[in-house]
This record gives structure tokens, C-alpha cells and sequence, in this order.
């Protein structure tokens, strides 16, 4: 199957996330309110919904994205290219209109395809989701509503791990590791995007982060189709 699809048809992505504000103090009581119920069945007993708070950025209601990083290939064999880019500000909705229009001018058509890991169950739909919220227009190859699902164009590689095996979760640490490709998290963790963004302000940590993951995806995904894993010489930042 994965050998039906282009390379150069594919966008890999990542999306980096945080709470839309620094402290669940700042949050209006109303959604305060929503957000402890939301996760009371999520917390532990003795977690309070501000303790909790730090986790706000996986839920694409109380979350915002903060960076949006892309690759895709040229050319094959020895003149094979994975060029490389990131969308990335405080202000989501920026970044969300020029992801939009990369895939409305330069990504689009029946056989483009988005990739990520766990693409299927976060970033594909964290992405939507936060488009509608800022009062955008979804782009055709996320609006999947009333679509079958060999009519969608999105590929995970954690689906394409389990084999039909649904009880199964592997992340791409761990899938780089068993394929001999390099860690992407040898700096910071998804668990410590918060902390980087609010507290050290750091954000072009959080794109490089961010950025290593897209090679690691694109990686493992030329593994899944039998090919050599990229080199740096391949790497091309636009």
C-alpha cells in the first residue's frame, strides 16, 4: 500500500502545543468551570483542576499551537532532498493562516497527503479543530467530515505500525530506536513544551524541537516502505 504513494505528494508535520493562557488563574471563570469538568474523570483525586492545568495544551479547546513544522521530498536516489520548514508565533491564528495557504497554493490537489504520528487521534485533528475556533475555513483535505476513510488522504505511522493491532501504542521515540534512527528527543520532550514556551520563553527551542521530529517521522516512514533512513546531506531548511 505505502508504495502506491508518491513521496513527493506527502507533507509530513508536527505541531507543538501549550494552554492557550500561562496559569489556569487567567482563564475566565466560565471556562475554569468547563475545564474541571472536562477533566475531572482525568485527574486524580487529589489534583486540583489548576494542578491539572499544565496538561491544558493537549486539549485543542483550552490549548493553542504554537508551531507547525513541514517537510516533504524532492527528487530520488542520490539527488533525493527532504526539504524542510516551520510556521511558529504566539499568535495561532498567523500561523494557522499560513498553513492554510500552503496547502491551498502549494500542497493541495487528490493526491497530496498529510503524515504524522498519532496524526490521526492529535495533530489532524488539534489542527482542525483550533482552525474553526479562530473562525477559519478548514482546508479541503482536513474536512473529512462524511468521508469514508479511504476517501481521506492522512497517514499515521503509528497506525501503520499496529498491524490491526488497536490495543497497540508505540511512540516515535521508541520506533526510531528500534529502526537505528537517531532520538529526537535529545534536547526536550512534548512534556516539557510548556515550561520552555511560558516560563524560559524559549520558543526557537520548542521549532527545533519540533523540527526533529518531522526528520525522525519522514524517517521511520522510509523505513515502513523498506528505504534508507535520511542522512543530514538530505536535510534542506527553506
Amino acid at each position: 500500500m505505502l508504495q502506491s504513494y508518491q513521496k513527493e505528494n506527502i507533507l509530513f508535520l508536527d505541531i507543538e502545543t501549550v494552554p492557550q493562557c500561562e496559569g489556569f488563574q487567567k482563564l475566565d471563570p466560565r471556562m475554569q468551570d468547563l475545564w474541571a469538568k472536562k477533566t475531572r474523570f482525568q485527574r486524580r483525586d487529589d489534583e486540583s483542576p489548576e494542578d491539572f492545568y499544565e496538561r491544558a495544551g493537549i486539549y485543542a479547546e483550552f490549548g493553542k499551537i504554537v508551531c507547525i513544522s513541514m517537510g516533504f521530498f524532492v527528487g530520488e536516489g542520490p539527488l533525493r532532498k527532504f526539504r524542510l520548514k516551520s510556521l511558529f508565533g504566539a499568535d495561532e491564528r498567523q500561523v494557522l493562516i499560513e498553513f492554510i495557504a500552503l496547502l491551498n497554493t502549494h500542497f493541495h490537489g487528490k493526491e497530496q497527503t498529510l503524515c504524522g504520528h498519532n496524526g490521526k487521534e492529535f495533530d489532524f485533528p488539534y489542527i482542525a479543530r483550533r482552525i474553526l475556533i479562530q473562525g477559519l475555513k478548514l482546508p479541503e483535505i482536513l474536512n473529512i467530515s462524511g468521508k469514508k476513510p479511504w476517501e481521506t488522504r492522512l497517514l499515521d505511522t503509528l497506525e501503520l505500525w499496529k498491524f490491526g493491532d488497536y490495543k497497540n501504542y508505540v511512540s516515535l521515540d521508541l520506533l526510531a530506536a528500534i529502526f537505528g534512527i537517531p532520538t529526537p528527543k535529545d534536547d526536550i520532550d512534548g512534556s516539557q513544551v510548556r515550561q520552555v514556551y511560558y516560563e524560559d520563553k524559549d520558543l526557537s527551542r520548542i521549532v527545533s524541537y519540533c523540527l526533529k521530529d518531522v526528520i525522525t517521522l519522514a524517517s521511520v516512514f522510509l523505513r515502513f516502505r523498506g528505504e534508507q533512513a535520511l542522512t543530514d546531506s538530505e536535510i534542506v531548511y527553506i
